[in-house]
C-alpha cells in the first residue's frame, strides 16, 4: 500500500470541489500541500463525441440510471474531473432570498451568497445569449408561454463560443461550457493544487487518514490514466474538505463510521422532474442552439417550474409513458417535437435520506410528497397550456389518461391532467439537482454542519457541496453550491494556522 502525506485533501471536483481547490492556492503558494481525489475520470477534448448512447456510461453514475431505493426515480449525477458542471446546461442563476430566509441558517445571508455568486457568474462567463443563439424549441415556449398568461424569463448560461450543438448534458464537444474542469480545476492546478483522478476515496479513519482506491481505465472506456498507480493507497491528511455530492458525501461518511451528529445523510431533497413533449405539425428544430435558456417560475405560488430542454432519442423515449404503437408513434415524430422540463420543489423531510448498503454502496431513500406531486400535476398543466397556446396538435402529459391529450381536447385540463392518474413507476420521473443530507444548522441535534461546513464537534472535517442545503433551493444549484464553497475555502484559509499549525 501507498502511503502519502497532504496537509488538506479535497474529495471531489465538481461545483464545490473544484471551488475549494482554486480558492486554497494561496496556501499552496505559502508552502502547504492540497490534494483533490476524483472518483471518475479525466476526459480528453476529442473524447466527448456527443453520442448519448456511448457517453452516458462514461459520465454520469450507473449511466444516469441511479434509482431511488424504491425504483421510482432515477438520479442523474455525474462521476468525472469537474463533476456535474460538466454534463449540466450551464444555467446560472443566485439563490431567490425566499429561499435563504427559509433556511434560516445563523451566519449565511442573502447578500453574502449573492456577492460570492457574482464572482463566479463573472469568472465563469454567465450572460443572455443572443436570440440568434436560441433554437426553435425555445423560441415557442417564450411564444407560447406569454400568450398562456406566464412570466417567462431567459437564463443567463456560462458559455464561451457555443456552437450550438445542444449536447451540453453529454458535455460539451466544442469545450464551449465553462464549468469547474475548464475555469477553477486548471486555475488550481496551475497553482500547484494535486488532482488525481480514478481515485475511490473509500473511508475515513478517525486519525485522518484515507483509504483510497485507484482504477485503471476499464476496455474501451474513455479518459485519460490515473495520476496515480492503480491499487490501494493510503492518504494522511491534517483537514479533510468533503465535496462529493448530496449522494456521495453522505455515503462516504456513513460508511467512515465516524461519531458524526446523528442527522447525517437526513434531509435529501430534489426537484423531481418530467420531460414533456409535444408534437407539432412541421419540423422543429430543436437540435441546435443552446437547448436551454428560458424558464417560468411559479415554485413559490404553484410548486412547479418550468424549462425549455432538448433531450436525445434514448432518454426522450425512457421518459415517454407507455409502450406500443402509441409510444412509437410519438417518437417517430421526434423530428416535429418540442420539450418542456417540469420540475417540482419539493423540501427536505428527515425521512427522506442518504444510507449505505453492507458494502458501502449509496443507496437513496426518497418518498414523494403530497406537495411534490401536485407540483408535478400543475406543471404538466402549464406545459400542456404552452404547448397548445404555441401550436402543438398533441401533448405527452404523463398525468393524463391516456397520457396522449390532442388539441382538439373538449375536457378541461384540469380534469384531464390529474393526480389521481398517479401511481408509482408508471410515470418516469428523475432528478438531477440533488441537495441535502449535511444541513447547515446551529447545532449537532439539529445540522451536521455551521454556516462555514464544519462538521459539528469534528474541526478537521468540512463539507462544501450540496450537501449543506438545509432545503431545496427552487432553481439549478450549481453557482450556490460554488458560493457555499467560496465561504469553505476563505475560512480554512482564515484560520490556517489554527487548523494546521
Amino acid at each position: 500500500m501507498n502511503t502519502r502525506h497532504y496537509d488538506i485533501v479535497v474529495v471531489g471536483s465538481g461545483a464545490g470541489g473544484g471551488t475549494v481547490a482554486q480558492g486554497l492556492v494561496p496556501l499552496v503558494r505559502a508552502g502547504h500541500r492540497v490534494l483533490v481525489l476524483e472518483q471518475g475520470p479525466r476526459l480528453r477534448d476529442h473524447e466527448f463525441t456527443g453520442r448519448e448512447i456511448e457517453m452516458a456510461p462514461q459520465l454520469y453514475e450507473n449511466a444516469g440510471g441511479f434509482l431511488t431505493a424504491d425504483g421510482t426515480m432515477t438520479l442523474a449525477f455525474a462521476r468525472l474531473y469537474g463533476g456535474s458542471t460538466v454534463v449540466y446546461t450551464g444555467t446560472s442563476l443566485t439563490a431567490p432570498e425566499r429561499v435563504i430566509r427559509r433556511w434560516n441558517v445563523p451566519g449565511i445571508t442573502h447578500d453574502d451568497l449573492v456577492r460570492r455568486s457574482q464572482r463566479y457568474l463573472g469568472e465563469n462567463n454567465a450572460h443572455l445569449l443572443a436570440s440568434t443563439e436560441l433554437n426553435e424549441n425555445n423560441q415557442l415556449f417564450v411564444r407560447g408561454g406569454r400568450k398562456a398568461g406566464y412570466t417567462v424569463e431567459q437564463f443567463p448560461v456560462n458559455v464561451k463560443g457555443c456552437k450550438g450543438s445542444s449536447l451540453c448534458n453529454l458535455g460539451c464537444p466544442n469545450q464551449a461550457k465553462q464549468g469547474t474542469n475548464r475555469v477553477q480545476l486548471p486555475a488550481a492546478e496551475r497553482g500547484g493544487v494535486e488532482v488525481v483522478t480514478r481515485a475511490e476515496v473509500v473511508r475515513i479513519a478517525s486519525d485522518r487518514s484515507l483509504s483510497v482506491r485507484v482504477r485503471e481505465p476499464s476496455a474501451g472506456g474513455k479518459g485519460a490514466p490515473s495520476e496515480w498507480a492503480p491499487g490501494e493507497h493510503q492518504v494522511h491528511a491534517r483537514l479533510v474538505v468533503c465535496a462529493a455530492g448530496a449522494v456521495g458525501t453522505p455515503a462516504l461518511l456513513l460508511r467512515s463510521g465516524l461519531d458524526l451528529p446523528p442527522s447525517l445523510g437526513r434531509g435529501f431533497t430534489c426537484h423531481p422532474a418530467q420531460i414533456l413533449v409535444a408534437e407539432h405539425a412541421r419540423p422543429i428544430t430543436n437540435d441546435v442552439g443552446h437547448p436551454k435558456s428560458f424558464f417560468v417560475d411559479r415554485a413559490e405560488e404553484e410548486g412547479f417550474v418550468l424549462e425549455t430542454c432538448m433531450y436525445f432519442p434514448f432518454t426522450t423515449a425512457k421518459a415517454l409513458t407507455g409502450f406500443g404503437e402509441a409510444h412509437s408513434a410519438m417518437m417517430r415524430a421526434f423530428p416535429r417535437q418540442q420539450q418542456i422540463l417540469v420540475l417540482a420543489v419539493d423540501h427536505a423531510a428527515p425521512d427522506n435520506h442518504v444510507g449505505v448498503d453492507r458494502d458501502g454502496n449509496p443507496i437513496v431513500h426518497y418518498r414523494f410528497s403530497p406537495a411534490a406531486l401536485e407540483g408535478l400535476v400543475r406543471g404538466n398543466r402549464a406545459a400542456a397550456r404552452i404547448f397548445f397556446a404555441g401550436g402543438a396538435v398533441r401533448v405527452h402529459a404523463p398525468f393524463a389518461d391516456p397520457p396522449v391529450v390532442e388539441a382538439s381536447h373538449g375536457e378541461p385540463l384540469e380534469k384531464r391532467i390529474h393526480s389521481r392518474n398517479w401511481k408509482a413507476g408508471k410515470q418516469s420521473i428523475s432528478a438531477a439537482h440533488l441537495m441535502g443530507g449535511c444541513a447547515m444548522g446551529r447545532h449537532a441535534g439539529d445540522s451536521v454542519t455551521d454556516a462555514w461546513g464544519r462538521v459539528h464537534d469534528v474541526p478537521w472535517l468540512r463539507v462544501a457541496d450540496a450537501a449543506l442545503f438545509p432545503d431545496a433551493l427552487e432553481i439549478n444549484p450549481y453557482v450556490t453550491i460554488m458560493a457555499l464553497a467560496d465561504r469553505v475555502a476563505e475560512r480554512v484559509r482564515t484560520a490556517v494556522a489554527a487548523l494546521l499549525g
